[in-house]
């Protein structure tokens, strides 16, 4: 047999991998979006979590058939970039071969130490960490500022995607923040805690239950993005109010309060769209209320994944007995962002 080695400028590049946490948004979500900011303002409190999405970047040899290899939950050996199905990385693939000079064929891998599609806000930290990935490989300089502006850039404009604007934002920058948005479409990143050991002994509080459903956050936020400015407005400001309680609980560390105001503010999300929650939602979130958390909330736009719930740190114990048949996870915050980890 055969084979034809394609001929190009190859050079043997070290190995890029771009590690990239997930995150955890407990309130302001839905003011997060172009569709309401941009008119009103928004803010959301939100952290990155010890848990991390990796992508490794580098350049396929010449040695095979095809020019170009992404292996995620599938793996696709493509000889031109409009083959790739993974639309994220076609469409960024793109972008880079108008941008570099000598562009040659690339190996992409993705693993997440998260389920996709679990409300911890895949999707963006997937391209956070693959914009940063692609930046450094090709010896590209971006500040996190930057990184944040052009991964909110790349979902909303190129891929044009259903999504708020905070998640690029968290993974890039990491930490326990307010992220404000302001209605020229500039935003501001303000870390909580002065001391991060304060966020430590609050993270001791929160527990992590998995639904068991992915869902693709997009189709959910169809739903109700566009009826935030008119129908839903008064629920977005309430949500916006909680935005200011729960600063004020967390500066004066009673921790217990704002885990009762998360409850409040699951309440009026589930009322944005009959999409948000499902029967097994409910039944989870009744089931951990009953096992003693004070309150909680689904992460993410709604339709499943993780259930974040607020349990007093003495109570976890028959927390996870009574929730013994889900994946239940504890919570440890992260203060970095995207990182390049070898190169």
């Amino acid at each position: 047999v055969r084979i034809k080695y394609r001929k190009n400028n190859y050079r043997d590049r070290l190995m890029i991998i771009s590690k990239t946490p997930y995150r955890i948004s407990f309130f302001g979500g839905g003011t997060d979006y172009p569709e309401w900011y941009l008119k009103n303002g928004g803010e959301v409190i939100s952290s990155t979590i010890e848990k991390f999405l990796y992508i490794t970047c580098r350049n396929l040899p010449p040695f095979f058939s095809h020019k170009h290899r992404i292996v995620y939950s599938k793996i696709e050996d493509v000889k031109k970039i409009e083959n790739i199905k993974h639309n994220a990385v076609r469409e960024a693939l793109k972008i880079y071969k108008k941008k570099i000079k000598n562009f040659n064929g690339l190996e992409i891998h993705y693993d997440g130490d998260l389920p996709a599609r679990s409300g911890m806000g895949s999707s963006s930290t997937f391209v956070v960490g693959l914009i940063n990935a692609l930046n450094s490989f090709y010896n590209i300089s971006v500040m996190k500022k930057k990184l944040s502006k052009e991964s909110i850039y790349f979902e909303q404009k190129i891929l044009k995607e259903t999504v708020g604007s905070q998640d690029q934002i968290a993974a890039s920058y990491g930490g326990f923040n307010s992220i404000k948005f302001n209605a020229n479409n500039s935003f501001s990143v303000t870390p909580i805690f002065k001391d991060f050991n304060d966020a430590n002994k609050f993270s001791d509080n929160l527990i992590l239950v998995f639904s068991g459903i992915n869902r693709t956050a997009k189709f959910v936020a169809k739903t109700y993005v566009n009826k935030l400015s008119n129908k839903k407005k008064n629920e977005i400001k309430k949500i916006a109010e909680h935005v200011k309680l729960s600063k004020k609980f967390l500066k004066n560390k009673n921790f217990d309060d704002f885990g009762r105001l998360l409850h409040e503010t699951w309440m009026i999300k589930k009322s944005l769209s009959n999409r948000v929650s499902t029967d097994l939602i409910d039944d989870i979130y009744k089931l951990g209320i009953n096992s003693g958390a004070l309150g909680g909330k689904l992460l993410g736009a709604g339709g499943g994944g993780f259930v974040l719930f607020y349990v007093r740190k003495n109570l976890k114990k028959e927390f996870f007995k009574k929730m013994r048949n889900y994946i239940c996870l504890p919570v440890k915050f992260t203060t970095k962002g995207s990182t390049i980890i070898k190169s």
